[in-house]
């Protein structure tokens, strides 16, 4: 299903839900509205997610797994291709390109400066379809980069698939912009949905996180 607001593709509701509560059970997912984290950018962001904690529990890597092999059987039947995003997009796609009995590969975040001095690692050559693996999407920026080395290389990237998408406005504009296809398993208004029916998150401060993503960089902390 597209979503119109964003551009971007969902999985099927029930996996959105299933994967959601699990991400926030295990821990995952933190979300501190009141508390921000800091992230690289400067940002002052009100949740952290760390989706390589997946690869601990089964149940939840092949939630992942299976969606994803949904998706590429029913959109993507001819893909040549599964490439994941170094580092947390590898072992994704490595499980995926295992279960459709395909290449694998994956993109570095810049060329190695010694040996081959590559950025794509594994048999990716021109012509081939691939389907980009990724954990996590924020601006779009690291994902574009992973798609642009292999364009560089001749390949023809068919769409990303990722685990969770912020559905941030700028990650839509760029991926639009760049006629990449995006597939997000669970996405963020889902996600704090799902929070407030666990009761992690305050109903207060539900306006507060609906509001960081539509403008992240300007984060107020909710008043008491």
């Amino acid at each position: 299903m597209r979503d119109e607001m964003t551009g971007f593709y969902s999985g099927p509701p029930e996996v959105a839900v299933a994967l959601a509560r699990g991400l926030l059970q295990v821990g995952a997912v933190e979300i501190r509205p009141r508390e921000p984290f800091t992230w690289s950018s400067g940002w002052l962001a009100p949740m952290y997610c760390d989706n390589r904690m997946i690869l601990a529990y089964p149940v939840l890597r092949n939630l992942v797994a299976d969606a994803f092999l949904a998706i590429v059987r029913r959109e993507y039947p001819g893909v040549d291709v599964i490439a994941g995003t170094a580092t947390a997009g590898i072992p994704h796609a490595a499980v995926l390109a295992d279960r459709l009995g395909i290449a694998g590969a994956y993109v570095r975040s810049s060329a190695k400066d010694h040996g081959k001095q590559k950025q794509v690692e594994g048999r990716v050559r021109a012509g081939d379809r691939v389907v980009v693996v990724e954990d996590t999407v924020s601006t779009g920026q690291s994902v574009l980069r992973a798609v642009a080395a292999l364009r560089g290389q001749g390949a023809n990237v068919l769409a990303v698939l990722a685990i969770y998408s912020y559905d941030f406005p700028q990650a839509a504009a760029a991926l639009t912009g760049a006629q990449v296809p995006l597939y997000r398993l669970v996405h963020y208004d889902a996600l704090i949905a799902q929070a407030r029916a666990l009761g992690m998150v305050a109903e207060a401060d539900m306006a507060a996180l609906r509001v960081w993503r539509q403008d992240p960089a300007h984060y107020r902390i909710p008043e008491t």
